[in-house]
């Protein structure tokens, strides 16, 4: 501590106080030190490196404006030259607290002591007084106390003389001996670059730099982030409390003033390691600009560095279970809002070794739902390691089921439909919420994994009128999987398809269009739907039901490249596929982030 060369003696007019050095330029002090700053000027020495004043100027400030009790007591001042003296170095935000408490020390210049003197003193709590000061309290009952001349001075571990903050005031009363702290994770509220000196367990300087370069091209108006549609803009606190969860720690008492004020609040005061990641991974949602986007997500490795380990694999249901075969599924969930105002909660996830992270959560109106989607699902690619067999899986509402997303657009540069890139298949929303379906389709997934082929079930158009609950207890006891010759749009039809899947069937086929089911057809020769099931059961019936996405995948990569003058049988071919081992129960956020 006696050889720290760093302690600074500040001048100002008539006022005097401490400071030191954190780069070869830079030198923190209070506020108040340097409060005639417009009128005097401001002279910088080193109390071990000679007394030789160096000219300096506030470069910048917490904005303190005047009162004791006024937050942001900080000034950062800039020397006419650099110094080739070593910095202070800082200890961790947590380090200055212990039990027993830590003997800190004090290096200032009250009156009568040029050269400085040291002040014994410990921190009476972690707890930030109006969330900005530390209470100290004299290590003893002799000694130097706190007065003028100590403003600004760094305080430091005893045994490390490492800075944990410093000090910002004393008690008025000589008989108090008593004093306050601004601790270093604050000051750098004022000051962000700051945050890059200061340890953090889990983030090193190099990640918190970039971090704090991303949000702060964000906190500028021009490139912030525009709001989504009809909904109020996602600030700072909202953010914040997406990481944390529910159940985590409350706001602080202090109002984010940045998006940087909030992610250095989670990395320096949150014990949560993950918590800043989910921050920018939520962020990231919000940012037009690709390349932003794309870091915020991949931080705190460099995007094209990032790629999830696979999780360790679990025990095998068979030779199909082998990793070689193994779906890496990219997750679309699209529900209604709930709030009846046409708004939709979108959710894109990617799945990679059974690790999920999600690249995009949304409650958009309709018009936006399907750029929006198809947007966050190539990024979603940048999650998946090279080897990755990709499958798109949309969570719908089963009334939504015959909806054709497998015909969209795959892009705004790419008019091929979605369906022709990759095997796309759709699961019911409703069914993936229950624990008991789920853990039926479990069941129906180990029995067919010994199988060599399925068996497939026949809904013809004529058989539309059977009972809906002799169906369902069939389908349970003698189905692999079911194929409708008719699209679920008419009553009667939706109530087999209904049926269908409260049966826990895990694959289900039909044809998006053609007959309704409305009439009696089994006597016609010509009768679409016959012609469908028929196709189905000689291209897939003798499958292996976990290979069938790609089956049907190939099927339509055909039907769309074909220069028939009829569509061919699989244009609209639909494929519901659901196995929950390869799509595990989404554990993203804690609670709706956008509700």
């Amino acid at each position: 501590m006696s050889s720290a060369s760093w302690h600074a003696r500040i001048s100002c007019g008539r006022d005097t106080g401490a400071g030191f050095l954190v780069t070869e330029r830079h030198v923190l002090t209070c506020a108040h030190v340097v409060a005639r700053r417009d009128t005097d000027s401001v002279a910088v020495s080193f109390a071990h490196g000679g007394y030789e004043e160096i000219p300096a100027r506030v470069v910048a400030h917490g904005g303190w404006d005047g009162r004791e009790s006024d937050p942001g007591d900080l000034a950062v001042l800039e020397l006419d030259r650099p110094v080739p003296l070593k910095p202070a170095e800082f200890a961790t935000p947590t380090d200055a607290y212990g039990d027993p408490p830590r003997r800190l020390l004090a290096y200032g210049f009250p009156k009568r002591y040029d050269e400085g003197t040291l002040a014994e003193y410990r921190a009476t709590a972690r707890q930030l007084i109006a969330g900005e000061w530390v209470q100290l309290e004299s290590w003893a009952a002799h000694g130097q106390p706190l007065a003028p001349g100590f403003s600004g001075a760094a305080v430091t571990l005893a045994d490390t003389g490492r800075v944990v903050g410093m000090v910002s005031a004393a008690a008025r009363s000589p008989e108090i001996r008593n004093g306050r702290m601004l601790p270093a994770q604050v000051m750098a509220r004022y000051w962000p670059r700051l945050a890059d000196l200061i340890p953090t367990p889990d983030y090193d300087q190099q990640q918190k730099e970039h971090l704090r370069h991303l949000l702060r091209q964000l906190d500028q108006p021009a490139s912030a982030a525009p709001a989504p549609t009809g909904a109020p803009e996602y600030g700072p606190e909202r953010l914040y409390q997406d990481a944390v969860g529910p159940l985590g720690p409350p706001l602080p008492p202090h109002r984010f003033t940045s998006l940087w004020d909030a992610a250095w609040y989670l990395l320096s005061e949150v014990p949560d390691p993950a918590a800043v990641t989910r921050f920018t991974a939520r962020l990231a949602d919000f940012v037009d600009d690709t390349p932003t986007r794309t870091a915020l997500r991949a931080w705190p490795s460099a995007p094209q560095a990032h790629r999830p380990d696979p999780a360790p694999g679990r025990p095998s249901r068979g030779a199909a279970r082998d990793a070689a075969h193994t779906w890496s599924p990219i997750l679309v969930e699209i529900a209604p809002s709930g709030s009846g105002d046409g708004s939709f909660l979108v959710e894109v996830s990617a799945y990679n070794g059974g690790h999920r992270r999600v690249v995009g959560s949304r409650r958009l109106p309709v018009d936006r739902v399907r750029p929006y989607t198809l947007e966050r699902i190539d990024e979603a690619y940048r999650e998946l390691s090279v080897g990755a067999r990709e499958l798109l899986a949309f969570v719908l509402p089963r009334r939504w089921l015959n909806t054709d997303v497998a015909h969209w657009q795959r892009s705004a540069d790419d008019d091929s439909p979605l369906g022709s890139f990759a095997p796309l298949v759709v699961l019911d929303l409703e069914r993936r919420r229950s624990g008991g379906l789920q853990h039926k389709l479990r069941q129906k997934w180990q029995y067919l994994d010994e199988r060599p082929a399925a068996r497939l079930h026949r809904i013809d158009c004529w058989s539309v009128g059977q009972d809906q609950v002799k169906l369902t207890i069939g389908l349970r006891r003698d189905a692999d999987m079911v194929g409708f010759a008719t699209p679920p749009r008419a009553d009667r039809v939706r109530r087999l398809f209904q049926a269908s899947l409260n049966a826990a069937v895990p694959v289900m086929l039909w044809p998006r269009t053609g007959c309704r089911g409305e009439h009696r057809c089994g006597e016609s020769v010509d009768c679409r739907g016959a012609e469908f099931l028929d196709r189905l059961a000689e291209h897939l019936a003798k499958l292996p039901p976990r290979e069938l996405p790609r089956f049907v995948h190939e099927l339509r990569e055909t039907a769309y490249a074909s220069d028939a003058p009829e569509p061919h049988w699989a244009y609209d071919l639909a494929l519901l596929w659901e196995d929950p081992e390869c799509l595990p129960d989404p554990t993203g956020y804690l609670h709706n982030p956008v509700g």
